[in-house]
């Protein structure tokens, strides 16, 4: 027999911001859910409010029409209700084991005072969870030493060793690759089958209507639809995120190439193998290959994250030796990391503060002290230009969407006027309307004659936005060709390994 859980005219406030207005949900053990909307839409916020993070909230939560009470972390875990977040890093301890996080809960509320730890049974019975899932992952491994993917699974793991009966997976493809991907749903429908309930959060609209039994979508921090997968379609449901029919996803770019900006050769470092790759002015340069094929190495690489052991790079015609970030900076390079807010922005400050913290120096006055309203005029300009949703300049960036941290991680270069911007997977994680606002920056900055180069593993957006490409496989560019002269299928092959 099925259990329903139901939330009912949820609202919910933060300063400067409703973020939640009346919003029912549902779901039942033993289906998949989507939910989705555009990033700051509201259905994250729903879930936190569902597992516990957020306690002052408006509304009614019941469980088979039986009322219930959720304040905090604790009260979820309680009625079987877990979310494993976006951000797998924050929630493992890298120095303890696969087993010691599994059972981390256990570990922290079922030992009594005074009682000893049973380290044996904990390994125990951490393996016979990862057994049961199917995962060959050992107790005894440090966290620290795992894949994204691992790591993930392990969450899910410690989820279900809670007597989970409703488990809300947010963005859990986003770092994975296909493969992996085939492994995660291969465990979702595991876990269907067992009659638990799945709630999926996405921007995939492929994965949720091949996983999915129903489709949610919230708006602007109301409920929008809800409508079974087989009764709607992706375009519908992309126009009901929106508000709007949707427009053409890429925008036209006339392609006007100037001279070299960047110039790698024979470039070796950590996971870089001898790569060759040029940018021109007003160029869009793609970066493509399967996740873990070497793309994010090669742009740390060429920012002066990670040293150089071979080859050179020159900048501007002018042979460089970029020792750090600070180096690449100064000569007009700069990158826009996959993890955003582990490396790209800091979470705990300020909108203002992440904006200006590359420009400060053209800040100060009276040579030591800055100029807050020049600041806060800069900040508040670039907010306008990306149209940054944020109740004011002073918000941490940690209340933000995901596409609205992204836009933060861009803005603070747009003031620095690189020649050369580097982005690694800069749509990862964000919805389809915030995607085309990445796209038309990206095409501005190639029209004002920057220099781009754009590292995805998605094909579609390596078609759409790029004049050139390089297929990286195994830490190596094993082709380059004009976008328009190749193909999906050129480039699979290649990245696959094909000769």
């Amino acid at each position: 027999m099925s259990t329903t859980l139901s939330m009912k005219h949820i609202s919910i406030s933060f300063p400067g911001v409703k973020a939640l207005n009346e919003v029912d949900f549902q779901a039942q053990t033993g289906q998949v859910h989507a939910l989705i909307g555009a990033n700051g839409a509201g259905k994250s916020t729903l879930m936190k409010i569902l597992s516990g993070a957020y306690g002052h909230y408006e509304g009614e939560l019941s469980i088979n029409k039986e009322r219930i009470h959720i304040r905090q972390p604790s009260d979820a875990k309680k009625y079987g209700i877990q979310m494993v977040y976006q951000e797998v890093d924050t929630a493992l301890i890298p120095h303890l084991t696969v087993g010691e996080n599994i059972m981390m809960d256990q570990l922290v509320n079922g030992k009594q005072k005074g009682e000893w730890i049973r380290w044996k049974k904990l390994r125990e019975e951490a393996a016979a969870l990862l057994k049961r899932m199917n995962l060959s992952l050992s107790p005894t491994k440090q966290v620290g030493e795992l894949t994204l993917a691992e790591k993930q699974m392990v969450l899910i793991a410690r989820a279900i060793s809670n007597d989970c009966r409703f488990l809300i997976l947010d963005e859990p493809t986003a770092p994975l690759s296909q493969t992996e991907t085939d492994e995660l749903f291969r465990l979702v429908r595991q876990l269907k089958a067992q009659d638990v309930s799945i709630i999926f959060i996405s921007h995939r609209l492929p994965e949720l209507f091949a996983i999915c039994d129903d489709i949610t979508v919230m708006r602007n921090g109301e409920l929008v639809s809800r409508k079974q997968t087989a009764d709607t379609s992706q375009n519908e449901v992309v126009e009901n995120m929106l508000g709007r029919k949707m427009d053409e996803q890429f925008p036209v770019r006339k392609s006007e190439k100037g001279t070299v900006l960047l110039q790698a050769s024979a470039l070796s470092a950590s996971g870089v193998n001898s790569v060759n790759i040029t940018v021109h002015a007003g160029e869009v340069v793609g970066l493509t290959g399967l996740v873990g094929a070497g793309k994010s190495e090669i742009c740390k690489a060429l920012f002066g994250e990670s040293k150089i052991e071979a080859g050179e790079i020159q900048l501007n015609g002018k042979q460089v030796s970029l020792r750090s970030p600070y180096e690449a900076v100064r000569h007009g390079l700069v990158l826009v990391p996959e993890e955003r807010r582990r490396e790209g922005v800091f979470v705990s400050e300020s909108v203002l503060s992440n904006i200006t913290v590359t420009t400060l120096k053209s800040m100060l006055k009276a040579g030591a002290f800055i100029d807050f309203n020049r600041e806060k005029e800069a900040a508040v300009s670039i907010i306008e230009r990306l149209d940054v949703r944020t109740p004011s300049s002073h918000t941490q960036v940690r209340h933000l969407s995901g596409g609205n941290q992204q836009k933060i991680a861009i803005g603070k270069w747009l003031l620095a006027e690189a020649d050369v911007y580097i982005f690694d997977e800069p749509t990862k994680g964000i919805d389809v309307g915030a995607k085309r606002e990445i796209f038309d920056l990206i095409a501005e900055l190639a029209a004002r004659g920057k220099g781009i180069l754009y590292a995805s593993s998605e094909l579609p957006e390596i078609f759409g936005m790029t004049d050139r490409l390089y297929v990286i496989y195994d830490g190596r560019a094993v082709l380059e060709k004009e976008t328009a002269l190749t193909s999906e299928e050129e480039v699979m092959y290649y990245s696959t390994g094909g000769k």
